[in-house]
């Protein structure tokens, strides 16, 4: 049953940012502002981020009054629940790490990037010179992607 539940509680809010952006899309194909395309997608995600983080939290009060009013809580499963915490928060961690150094790569990238076609089309000898500093944004991305795997190697060390 717990695996049904934790299905669901990925499943429904990609698939309700899959929707709204599929919505935005359609709205900007049909003559809508990009802006105000854009800005409803970022409010979506905003609005399904907050459901993840709140509906959780609003279960497990629930399940605390009835564990409470039924036995009280042994040491272990408090110790069980603290883990599952660390668990949930490094979840978040490798996440929020994967995404910004992503984001960050692909800025540093889109600026480079432009910038090494141009010094090679009016010098190719620069070619590699320039290169460098393409392959530099996006060892950002690499370096992010090394410390969330880096995360997760601790995640998995608290046996949840």
């Amino acid at each position: 049953m717990f695996g049904l539940e934790l299905g669901i509680c990925f499943a429904v809010p990609a698939l309700f940012i899959l929707f709204t952006a599929l919505i935005a899309v359609k709205a900007v194909k049909k003559g809508a502002s990009k802006k105000a395309a854009v800005l409803a997608q970022i409010g979506s995600v905003a609005c399904a981020m907050m459901m993840c983080f709140l509906v959780p939290e609003v279960c497990g009060i629930v399940k605390a009054v009835e564990k409470t009013e039924v036995t009280s809580q042994s040491e272990s499963a408090q110790e069980k629940s603290a883990a599952s915490m660390g668990f949930a928060v490094g979840l978040i961690a490798a996440a929020v790490v994967t995404g910004l150094s992503g984001i960050g790569g692909g800025i540093a990238v889109a600026s480079a990037a432009p910038a090494a076609i141009a010094a090679t089309s009016e010098d190719p000898k620069a070619f590699g010179k320039s290169l460098i500093f393409v392959a530099l944004g996006e060892g950002i991305a690499l370096y992010g992607l090394l410390v969330s795997i880096m995360i997760f190697s601790k995640i998995d060390q608290l046996g949840v």
